[in-house]
C-alpha cells in the first residue's frame, strides 16, 4: 500500500535518547518526501521545553520513547495530557519494552498508540513509515 501525500507539510516531535533509533526514524520519515519536519530531542524535559516554547509551532504528532533520562516517556505523556494547549496532539509510544505494565500504563495516560521497536532494520523502517501513513496520511487530526 502506498501512502497518499498529506495535503500540507507536517511536523513531528521525536523524543528518544538512542542516537541509532533517532537516525532510523529520521531516515524513515525523510525518505517519504512528503515535506515532513522532524524535530528530535533526547529526553522528556527537552520535549516539554520545545512544546512550550512559543517560537516553535506545535507538532502534528509526538513520538515518545518510554525509557529516557531526566524525564521518561510516562512523565512526558502525563505532562502533555494535563496541558490543555498540548492535550490534543496525538502521541505514539515507540519503545523497546513490551512489558504489559508499560503498555497498560501508557494507555492509562491516554497514549494514542503503543508500538514496540522492531529489532530488524527493515521492520523498524516499515513500522515508522506505518505510523507516518496512519497518523499523517490517513486520519484527520484536530488543528494545532
Amino acid at each position: 500500500m502506498t501512502a497518499a501525500a498529506p495535503s500540507r507539510p507536517y511536523s513531528v516531535l521525536l523524543a528518544d535518547d538512542d542516537p541509532g533509533d533517532v537516525l532510523l526514524v529520521e531516515e524513515a520519515f525523510l525518505s517519504r518526501g512528503f515535506g515532513q519536519k522532524l524535530h528530535t530531542v533526547g529526553d522528556g524535559v527537552q520535549a516539554l521545553e520545545y512544546l512550550r516554547d512559543p517560537s516553535f509551532p506545535l507538532p502534528d504528532l509526538i513520538i515518545l520513547d518510554l525509557n529516557m533520562p531526566r524525564l521518561g516517556g510516562r512523565g512526558t505523556l502525563s505532562a502533555i495530557r494535563s496541558d490543555p494547549a498540548l492535550a490534543r496532539i496525538p502521541v505514539v509510544i515507540l519503545t523497546t519494552s513490551d512489558a504489559p505494565e508499560d503498555v497498560a500504563g501508557s494507555y492509562e495516560l491516554h497514549a494514542n498508540a503503543y508500538v514496540c521497536k522492531p529489532t530488524d532494520l527493515d521492520d523498524f523502517l516499515a513500522t515508522v513509515q506505518s505510523i507516518d501513513d496512519f497518523y499523517l496520511g490517513l486520519v484527520r487530526l484536530p488543528p494545532t
